[in-house]
């Protein structure tokens, strides 16, 4: 069987270019951007590869590392690592026993230094390693305007954590694909698992915005306010990110208010068994395009190519999408195969 890889998508096709930005009148940010989390397609922003210290939005990188390398059900006890905690802090002490679970939100929900960095340690073995594993996972990602220093998000002991409004728009996109970051940063309150307390989410639209499904903010004096959000209509979800934005839950849910009322997601290829041409192929994931909403839906065609490529187009010939085919040859090893461009090419 064949498989479907995404290769590239003609996003100028996708008339997001045109959008009508909120007012600069209305709001003004430093920096800021509106993602497709999908496609990673950027339908508006500003100075979004500007880099700068990012303050607790870090958080976002430190939640994803220590979801993928720790076993949250572990309980810990908490030692010298909690020295150098200051700031915001959701009052853990030395001494104390507490699952790395509960560490995770303290770190989303209330952007606990103190959980963060106990966090990190317990997740590693050291502080140290675990900010490797976060520079390591930025590289992974392509956040090539990034470097981690710590954790927390501090700055003020050093230069701190530096990125900008685009790269922290594609961790929140990747985080968000994850089931455990997903339910976690959508949490409005949390009841630690040892009794000792309710943690409230400090990102207000949760609780202001229906379409909201998560985010986290940030704040010091270099950074000035950070936010990172995320939020879903339909089959539609965006992220926005800005930096140095004083009403900054309000211009996310302004922005987030346009582009739902003037664009959705039409299902392109659905997840699934598909055969084009004298081919079959496996489709691991849905692709949508995304289209105006006051546009007629477009009756969608299918082409494959001898270099092995897939072409999909409207029935007027306007190119869409192309996308590389990725397979062997079906003979003995055809379980093989199967498994390793599962592995490597469907992420």
């Amino acid at each position: 069987m064949k498989h479907l890889c995404p290769f590239w998508l003609c996003l100028s096709l996708f008339f997001c270019l045109n959008a009508s930005p909120v007012q600069a009148t209305e709001f003004w940010a430093k920096n800021y951007i509106v993602m497709e989390s999908l496609t990673h397609q950027v339908l508006e922003g500003k100075a979004i590869h500007e880099v700068q210290s990012v303050a607790s939005i870090s958080k976002i990188m430190t939640a994803i590392v220590a979801i993928e390398q720790a076993d949250l059900d572990k309980v810990v006890t908490i030692g010298d690592e909690i020295d150098k905690a200051y700031g915001s802090g959701v009052y853990i002490h030395k001494g104390d026993t507490i699952s790395l679970r509960d560490l995770l939100y303290g770190t989303m929900l209330r952007s606990g230094n103190d959980a963060a960095l106990c966090l990190a340690y317990h997740s590693a073995g050291s502080i140290e390693v675990f900010v490797e594993l976060m520079n390591e996972k930025a590289r992974e990602l392509g956040m090539t305007d990034t470097h981690f220093a710590n954790p927390t998000g501090l700055d003020e002991e050093d230069e701190g954590n530096q990125s900008s409004v685009y790269d922290m728009a594609l961790l929140m996109s990747y985080c968000m694909a994850n089931p455990i970051f997903r339910e976690v940063t959508a949490t409005k309150s949390y009841q630690r698992e040892d009794g000792n307390g309710t943690w409230h989410n400090k990102n207000k639209l949760l609780e202001n915005y229906d379409y909201s499904t998560g985010g986290k903010t940030g704040f010091t004096r270099k950074a000035k306010r950070t936010l990172v959000s995320s939020a879903r209509k339909n089959d539609l979800e965006l992220i926005v990110v800005t930096f140095n934005c004083g009403d900054d839950f309000a211009y996310h849910q302004a922005l987030y208010e346009n582009y739902f009322a003037m664009y959705e997601n039409v299902l392109c290829i659905d997840q699934g068994v598909h055969r084009y041409g004298d081919y079959t192929y496996e489709v691991k994931q849905p692709v949508y395009l995304l289209w105006p909403i006051d546009e007629k839906k477009p009756e969608l065609q299918y082409e494959t190519s001898p270099n092995e490529r897939l072409k999909i187009s409207t029935k007027s010939g306007q190119l869409l999408g192309e996308f590389v085919l990725e397979a062997k040859k079906q003979w003995q090893w055809d379980d093989f195969w199967r498994k390793l461009l599962c592995g490597l090419f469907l992420q």
